[in-house]
């Protein structure tokens, strides 16, 4: 597909910006949980439990990420695709 010219051409993620949010996420939606639970209300505690599930599973996947190294969380020096290699000669 080529470029439109509005997406950036080496695009990078902020994994641990992702991370951090996460565990915010996870920590918040985990106590009104647990608050809810107390005050007898289960049906927002199910609501909150349910994003507390999720910013889990972001983690386990955002940690997945980082720890696969240089592809996911590359460098300013390393490209994050395979560069494109010239196209070979017939001879």
């Amino acid at each position: 597909m080529p470029r439109t010219g509005y997406e950036p051409v080496q695009a990078r993620s902020p994994l641990r910006m992702r991370l951090g949010l996460a565990l915010c996420g996870l920590v918040w939606a985990g106590a009104g949980a647990v608050g809810f639970a107390l005050e007898h209300q289960p049906g927002w505690a199910a609501a909150l439990a349910a994003i507390a599930l999720l910013a889990a599973v972001d983690i386990v996947i955002v940690v997945r990420h980082i720890r696969q190294g240089p592809h996911y969380q590359p460098g300013r020096g390393i490209p994050p695709y395979r560069p494109v290699e010239p196209p070979r000669r017939k001879s």
